[in-house]
Order: C-alpha cells, then sequence, then structure tokens
C-alpha cells in the first residue's frame, strides 16, 4: 500500500499556512475541512490551505506538495486513529470507534491515488467550491519531471 508524504522544497508553507505540516509525515487530501464553507471563508492562509493544501496527519498543519511512499500496516492502523481522534476533538463524532471507518476510508482514497504511481511522485492538489460542494482536482508530477536539480544547489564539499 502506498500513501503520501509532506515534502517542501523551500519555506513558503511556514509562511503561507496558519500551521504547516511537517516534512515527512503522512498525508490525506483534508478536503473533509471545507465541506461546510462558502466563499465567506476563503480569506487569507484558510484560503491558500482551501485552494492547495494537504492535510497532515500528525500536525493537522497543512502542505502544498506530498511525494508517494510505501506505508505498512501497522502505519496505517496508527493513521487511522490518528485521523478518527481528529473527527471526534474538532467535528463532533461520537467516539472514536465510530470515526474509524471514516477515518479509514479516507485513508483508503488516498491510498488510491497513490498506489499507482511509482515512489516520489510527487502530487498537488487544486481545490474549487463548486454548486455541488468541493471539488478537488489532483496534479501528478512524475520523478523525473521533479528533477532534484530544479530546487537543490549543487556544489563540491572543497570548495
Amino acid at each position: 500500500m502506498k500513501l503520501a508524504r509532506a515534502i517542501h522544497f523551500d519555506e513558503s508553507d511556514t509562511r503561507v499556512y496558519s500551521n504547516s505540516a511537517r516534512t515527512g509525515e503522512w498525508c490525506v487530501s483534508g478536503g473533509f475541512e471545507f465541506s461546510n464553507w462558502s466563499e465567506a471563508d476563503l480569506d487569507g492562509k484558510a484560503k491558500q490551505a482551501f485552494s492547495n493544501g494537504w492535510f497532515g496527519l500528525e500536525t493537522s498543519g497543512r502542505v502544498t506538495f506530498v511525494a508517494v511512499a510505501k506505508v505498512t500496516s501497522q502505519e496505517v492502523s496508527h493513521l487511522e486513529g490518528l485521523l478518527a481522534d481528529h473527527f471526534v476533538t474538532y467535528y463532533g463524532a461520537p467516539s472514536k470507534e465510530l470515526a474509524i471507518p471514516v477515518a479509514s476510508d479516507e485513508l483508503q482514497a488516498m491510498a488510491d491515488l497513490c498506489d499507482e504511481h511509482d515512489d516520489n511522485t510527487l502530487l498537488v492538489v487544486s481545490r474549487e467550491l463548486t454548486e455541488a460542494g468541493v471539488k478537488e482536482t489532483f496534479r501528478i508530477i512524475d520523478p523525473e519531471e521533479a528533477g532534484l536539480d530544479q530546487f537543490a544547489i549543487h556544489g563540491s564539499l572543497d570548495e
């Protein structure tokens, strides 16, 4: 099974999101946060989180890029618990036990998105409000298209 981890190429996420996901933490789309939003809610950092932010499962922070990676069944079980706790704490789910199936569905949706891609494939989410609700689209950046030379500074250790 595959999911996606938060990845940062620079410090911009710490400036554009109220709470930035930690590099390496597992993420899901997190569109559930916006299910009752309207245009009035789309302002400042909240608008950025809505428009392009993946949801970090440990920090509840947002990140712009995620990278596909293999995940163990033990990790998935732990992540289900974290997300179920989040649903109880922030969305009024009646209990963790009742929230687990919903958390599992969120993780499975993310796995379905990731499973067909090679490890290190980058994913970007884009959202818009429509009359039918929140519409999410995903952009896939293959590892060979996302060469690190675009982001990294290369040099010699001898210099």
